[in-house]
């Protein structure tokens, strides 16, 4: 079975069997919480560039599930509804303005607006550009050091899966923090895709600024099914991975080495994910050595 994840507030979000987060909490604890589970029969999951979205809408709505859950587990305060919409919206306004809107007019200001094809390459790589700097600035804070270390932490924990490893943190401290499946990997791809589909929009001749806001909103489906498949691909043929070397490399910075308490973290969460010991409503671990003892049954999707 094919797991993914994604790493959230002093915790990770592990997705198998169910959709389960597990957080850190201040007293030391480990907090665990089924979220769902998704489907995998629909017929849509297994249409190739129609997956790829499907894929994505349940990695972000389950994925901001887990963030809200993970900011009232490890801070003991409970999140009020309309605080969470409007985190929500702000987060989306946000990432349509500085990814979308930005280069756009950026572009517009360096003087591409005639050449539609021109327009799209140069549009593109701002996009790019503006996307590593926010990247870097975000890696600067504390709160998302910590993400990113977790983010490590779920990758290890899923790579000790992958390779019929005992799900323990000493077999988990030795494997890489990078993973060719990884949700950072899916963004690169994305952008470059990016480039190349708008700058389709050419045939239709120069378009005023509102027609190419709109058209790069309504095409985010066909470059996320675009992208998923090269990510797929990419993940079962190894000797392509050159070709996604950009996002291999931005994972050196997106994640970063864990310590035991935050890979015991992600191999609680994987561990429920798969359903290799009963789902409680909370899990106290008192120390490392109780998830050491536990042993896997059997060896039987973005990544985060």
């Amino acid at each position: 079975m094919k797991v993914g994840g994604q790493a959230v507030i002093d915790g990770v979000l592990m997705m198998g069997k169910k959709v389960v987060v597990a957080v850190r909490k201040k007293n030391g604890n480990i907090e665990v919480q089924e979220l769902g589970s998704v489907s995998r029969s629909s017929k849509w999951s297994k249409i190739p560039f129609v997956r790829g979205f499907f894929s994505l809408f349940y990695s972000l709505y389950f994925g901001i599930k887990a963030i809200n859950l993970s900011a009232e587990l490890s801070s003991d305060e409970k999140m009020k509804k309309s605080e969470s919409f409007f985190s929500i919206l702000f987060s989306i306004v946000l990432a349509i303005g500085l990814f979308i809107v930005l280069p756009a007019y950026l572009t517009k200001w360096l003087g591409f607006k005639n050449n539609e094809f021109i327009f799209s390459l140069v549009d593109g790589f701002i996009r790019l550009g503006v996307f590593l700097l926010y990247v870097y600035i975000i890696s600067l804070f504390k709160d998302v050091k910590d993400v990113f270390r977790y983010h490590g932490a779920e990758h290890k924990a899923v790579h000790t899966y992958e390779n019929g490893e005992e799900l323990t943190v000493e077999n988990a401290r030795k494997y890489s923090t990078i993973h060719p499946r990884c949700g950072t990997n899916f963004v690169m791809i994305f952008l470059i895709i990016a480039i190349l589909v708008h700058s389709v929009f050419g045939i239709f001749g120069p378009l005023n600024m509102l027609n190419r806001i709109l058209l790069r909103i309504l095409v985010l489906p066909v470059v996320a099914g675009i992208a998923y498949e090269l990510l797929r691909l990419f993940d079962k043929y190894p000797s392509l991975r050159i070709l996604a070397a950009p996002g291999l490399l931005l994972q050196r910075l997106t994640t970063a080495q864990p310590d035991d308490s935050q890979l015991e973290v992600a191999i609680v969460s994987l561990r429920h994910a798969l359903g290799m010991f009963e789902m409680l409503d909370s899990v106290n671990l008192e120390n490392e050595n109780n998830s050491r003892n536990d042993k896997v049954d059997d060896q039987p999707e973005f990544l985060g």
